[in-house]
């Protein structure tokens, strides 16, 4: 080995300490910013119910204020977006996907104020959108800073950016493997070496920031799951294959209400997204007028469906009425991700097939235990009908119940999940959103 290919590994072996070292403040700062907006949204969340629990010891006018409260909150979310940083309007990820492919600039610094303000007033004023969104968004502009401050070229730039939008959604659901995944199957859709160690860097330290200023518990709580025997496997297929029809139907109809709403008026115009989201939030306070418990990002309803919760007709409603009022959030323009809300959309279609299954062929009890089961398969392959992700799915799943005994029949279920809308001809939902942005431009 000559002398230029000696001071050339030294090169890249000080690059590669570098870029670790960055990663690893990239994620502290992730993490420290994700729990805050954590700690902001179950606030808002908390004061959205007893709102609306003060509204009802009153009198039935008082359902103006609740209506009042969430349309403000939902208009004015969508105002900050618009006037001051567009960018983050919606889920973020399919932006912070198309800087890494080069089609767009990284975000200026204005996006984290305005992507956490505008996410704990849209989220906490009931709209069913996702923590993750905004997180995952502030990583990424987060990583980008410190990229810049750590004087690192473009292309490590680019794998921190990556990297902080990973820590990002690690922080979110206190899920560090599968923040890291995430970066690799969705954002960058490659393994290599310097991606791999940024990305687990920066989720390693996020989660341990996250730990400590929040607790280490798993995001749901279930009793722990049986191995289910190799007979389900039929039944976990199915159960796959259904999920795919309805998370191919779910990413058409996210697409067709933002269609819908852009038609009302010029894209990008202040006055059309303030009135669009203040028209989404007057219906979502109506909502949380009439049922509290279904306004909101949904991880009260997925809890309640991995411990088997409810009747079969109200599951079903519940199932059919989030199965909307997800697009209709979203189409709102306001801050705010889908991940959660599919989540509790896949653990209530999987809760419904439990009972029928069980119902139907009660000897099914012993091979499978109760319907948690098919509610946590029910999570991940919904998740991956729509994200066709599954590695990271599956993971993020597991992670968040802590049911590693569910690994095979997760894969089953995934598999059909993920054929289905590939035999149907329906994209990814990031390809299908990060395309209408780039028509639109």
């Amino acid at each position: 080995m000559n002398d230029n290919e000696v001071n050339n590994q030294d090169d890249e072996h000080a690059g590669l300490v570098a870029l670790a070292a960055a990663s690893v403040v990239v994620g502290a700062v992730t993490g420290a910013i994700g729990v805050l907006f954590r700690f902001a949204l179950e606030s808002a969340d908390a004061w959205r119910n007893a709102f609306v629990a003060w509204a009802h010891a009153g009198h039935d006018w008082a359902i103006v204020l609740v209506v009042l409260a969430a349309t403000a909150a939902a208009a004015l979310a969508a105002w900050l977006v618009a006037r001051f940083a567009p960018m983050a309007s919606g889920s973020g990820i399919p932006h912070v996907e198309a800087v890494l492919h080069g089609r767009l600039p990284p975000a200026p610094l204005v996006l984290i104020p305005i992507k956490f303000v505008g996410g704990v007033l849209a989220i906490g004023a009931g709209l069913a959108l996702g923590r993750e969104g905004p997180t995952v968004q502030m990583g990424a502009s987060i990583a980008h800073a410190i990229g810049t401050f750590f004087r690192r070229n473009v292309v490590d730039c680019r794998v921190l950016l990556a990297a902080g939008a990973g820590a990002g959604l690690a922080t979110a659901f206190n899920a560090p493997i599968a923040g890291a995944v995430f970066v690799l199957e969705e954002l960058t859709r490659r393994f290599d070496a310097r991606t791999a160690v940024a990305a687990l860097g920066a989720s390693a330290s996020a989660i341990a920031m996250a730990r400590l200023l929040h607790g280490d518990f798993p995001d749901f709580h279930l009793p722990a799951q049986p191995f289910p025997g190799f007979e389900m496997t039929g039944a976990h297929l199915l159960l796959g294959a259904l999920l795919g029809l309805l998370g191919a139907a779910y990413s058409r109809l996210i697409v067709w209400t933002l269609d819908i709403a852009d038609s009302f008026g010029p894209s990008g115009s202040v006055k059309h997204a303030t009135m669009r989201a203040a028209i989404v939030g007057a219906a979502v306070g109506l909502l949380a007028w009439f049922a509290p418990d279904l306004a909101g990002g949904g991880d009260a309803l997925t809890e309640r469906a991995l411990l088997g919760s409810g009747t079969l007709a109200g599951v079903a409603a519940m199932f059919a009425l989030r199965f909307l009022l997800g697009p209709v959030s979203y189409a709102a323009g306001a801050p705010g991700g889908i991940f959660a809300p599919m989540l509790a959309l896949g653990a209530q279609m999987g809760l419904l097939f439990g009972r029928v299954c069980l119902d139907w062929f009660p000897g099914m009890a012993p091979a499978t235990g109760d319907t948690g089961t098919f509610a946590v398969v029910g999570m991940a392959a919904f998740f991956v009908a729509v994200v066709r992700a599954p590695v990271t799915g599956i993971v993020l799943v597991t992670e968040m119940t802590a049911s590693f005994t569910l690994l095979l029949p997760m894969l089953t279920a995934c598999f059909t999940a993920m054929v289905v809308p590939m035999l149907l001809r329906v994209p990814p939902i990031y390809d299908s959103l990060g395309d209408r942005a780039a028509n639109r431009r």
